[in-house]
């Protein structure tokens, strides 16, 4: 059983690191201040607020006092007393000590709060302002419930409405006061949101994290569908952070204002509400941990399922020339089981702590009628503070039971937390890593060198390509022939820093002087301008430098069928692979590296237009490294690798090389 708790106690603790990692740098940068600092400023925020909310008050009523002093007396004669009690005695300095505690904490903290965190504190403080307010309203809603139900109960019909006015005032003031609340806390929710996506977005493109992680291998990275937890996850866990947290402090605000107020109208009725509490807390807990794996589930399936059919969508046209509706059905069908098996489980469990929650709701509502009649019937209380007791026990209750009601969206919560968190622990490691230097060097010089190198696929010890050695120089031709499946591509990769060798060492142009082109070229979400400017900023061409390289690279029908380069469409659709291999060697032109790496660039183009876009390379001086399977690629090289799929390789002269070898 001690083993259990500890366990339990663990999981707890680790969930809670999560969380604050990846709420606090929001709030506070996490590599200057620890979580004990995070979680004294949301106190000290409290206790700012607390002090404003004192001294609002004290100037409210001494407004009061000089514009309705009968007012005053008549209905707010213990907030006075209150107050004046706070002010003459120690309470008085008590509470602007605490205010100042917070302002101090705030300012000591002020080099951490740059970056905009001050607005995202002041919007947290006006919430909880407002939150105050409302729970101040509404303690006072309970004595003015109590008066109204004593003068319509005397039949005190002069009284009742007077009282019955002020009631209507609560809810006029209270009302817009709760609805800036709501927006308030949308509106930092959408910074908030804001803010968390740009930082996932940022680390994910950082050191090549989108492609070391690798979503298609599962196993090997643990992190699945990174565009939903970049999207879905950041928007669930913002919104649902903040309505736990505001949650938490109205729920502390409720008790705080309605405890005292039940305990003095009955002792009994307050003890029995907290064993009542204690009991039923205990069993919802214990139900509600269940649905946290289910729960965590039901998000990766959901989000393999949408991933299928986004899958039907990009590759339409390839589904259509196969007949392939079959298979696609199956497949997404399959998903679509999985998701459904598990939630059924999931309302299995949700069901049960339905029950139990409304058990508890009816429980709520019995109680107080059980313990109060006796004093009632006896004379000890009336039936105003009958009704008070009423009200207060339905406060205290809910901030009470804040966290178990919600149990089942506790639990989801808990589940994306896990989700997002694990993702971005793994972007993060990746963005922060040194890039490796081991084996590939960047040169200045314009010049490609391998020594001795020997390459694997990540995760396997075989080599597919064993002490290679070569050089490519300015205005050098390479190209790289074998059978299929002999590591051409692979090849490539380790040219391009995708891949290093397990040993030997290369010698590469930095970033920009070299250029790679693949079979299938990579069309962006974005304009035609954007699609031949790729990579490079689009304001460092004109148009009519655009539309010239267009026109040399036998694109002149898409100019004409889109004249305005602005336009965005989808390209990949729209365009046929051999357009798209012609516009991939535009951006080759206009990028005009030191390097191209080319494969298999033209498999889709024919002969007269292969030899045309060479030529284009050649006379701009371009070094060539290119993959291809065409014999009349050996005119526009001057060497080639041949690799036989077994780790050996040739290098020979063009005028040396037979294809038919």
């Amino acid at each position: 059983m001690t083993k259990s708790i500890r366990q339990n106690k663990s999981k707890i603790i680790f969930q809670l690191q999560k969380l604050r990692r990846l709420s606090q740098p929001f709030f506070l940068p996490i590599e200057q201040s620890n979580g004990i600092q995070f979680i004294w400023l949301l106190i000290s925020l409290l206790f700012c607020v607390g002090g404003i909310v004192l001294v609002l008050l004290t100037g409210l009523l001494n407004l009061l006092e000089n514009f309705q002093p009968v007012l005053l007396d008549k209905y707010f004669g213990g907030v006075v007393e209150t107050l004046n009690t706070i002010w003459s005695g120690k309470w008085g300095l008590i509470f602007s000590a605490l205010f100042l505690v917070g302002s101090s904490s705030f300012f000591s903290f002020r080099h951490q709060l740059k970056a905009k965190r001050w607005t995202h504190w002041i919007l947290l403080g006006i919430i909880v302002l407002m939150l105050l307010v409302i729970n101040g309203i509404n303690a006072g809603i309970g004595f003015i419930a109590r008066d109204l139900t004593n003068a319509l109960v005397q039949k005190e019909q002069e009284g009742f409405y007077r009282i019955l006015a002020i009631y209507a005032s609560c809810f006029i003031i209270a009302l817009p006061i709760r609805s800036l609340q709501i927006f308030f806390t949308l509106k930092l929710s959408i910074i908030w949101r804001e803010w968390l996506s740009k930082s996932l977005i940022t680390q994910y493109l950082t050191n090549r994290a989108y492609f070391k992680l690798n979503p298609n291998d599962e196993q090997a990275t643990d992190v699945d569908n990174p565009d939903q937890r970049i999207s879905e996850d950041t928007r669930t866990f913002t919104e649902q952070s903040l309505e736990f947290t505001i949650g938490v402090f109205d729920a502390i605000l409720t008790f705080s204002l309605n405890i005292l107020i039940l305990y003095t109208i009955s002792r009994t009725l307050t003890f029995s509400l907290f064993t009542f509490a204690a009991i039923a807390s205990s069993l919802l807990i214990y139900a509600g941990k269940k649905l946290v794996k289910i729960n965590f589930d039901q998000l990766r399936y959901e989000a393999d399922f949408r991933y299928g059919l986004v899958h039907i969508r990009n590759n339409s046209e390839a589904i259509a020339f196969y007949s392939g509706e079959f298979p696609e059905k199956v497949e997404n069908q399959r998903r679509l089981g999985v998701l459904v098996n598990n939630f059924n489980l999931l309302i299995i469990w949700k069901t049960i702590i339905y029950t139990m929650k409304r058990s508890t709701n009816y429980a709520g509502i019995f109680f107080p009628y059980l313990i109060m009649a006796v004093p009632y019937f006896t004379g000890v209380i009336d039936y105003g503070k009958f009704i008070q007791a009423n009200f207060a026990f339905n406060m205290v209750e809910g901030s009470l039971f804040f966290i178990v009601n919600r149990i089942d969206e506790l639990a989801k919560f808990t589940a994306g937390i896990s989700r997002l968190e694990g993702f971005q622990s793994e972007v993060e490691l990746i963005s922060k890593e040194k890039p490796s230097s081991k084996n590939i060097s960047i040169t200045k010089k314009p010049e490609i060198v391998i020594n001795n190198a020997y390459l694997c696929t990540p995760g396997s010890s075989d080599p597919i390509i064993t002490d290679l050695s070569l050089s490519i120089q300015n205005k050098d031709t390479l190209l790289v022939t074998g059978p299929s499946g002999c590591g051409k591509t692979s090849l490539l990769r380790m040219i391009s820093g995708l891949w290093q060798p397990e040993k030997g060492s290369i010698q590469k142009p930095q970033t920009g002087d070299l250029l790679f082109i693949p079979q299938k070229p990579y069309m962006i979400l974005g304009s035609l301008r954007e699609q031949l400017c790729y990579p490079t900023e689009v304001n460092k061409f004109s148009d009519d430098h655009l539309f010239s390289v267009l026109k040399e690279v036998n694109l002149n029908s898409l100019i004409e069928r889109y004249p305005d380069l602005g336009v965005k469409q989808d390209w990949p659709r729209i365009l046929s692979l051999g357009e798209q291999q012609r516009l991939a060697f535009a951006r080759l032109l206009l990028n005009s590296p030191q390097f191209a790496v080319l494969d298999e660039a033209t498999s889709a183009l024919d002969i007269e237009t292969e030899k045309h876009l060479y030529q284009l390379l050649i006379k701009r001086e371009i070094s060539l490294i290119s993959v291809g399977h065409r014999p009349t690629l050996k005119e526009f090289h001057n060497n080639v690798l041949a690799l036989n799929g077994k780790g050996n390789w040739k290098l020979l002269s063009t005028n040396n090389y037979n294809f038919d070898n």
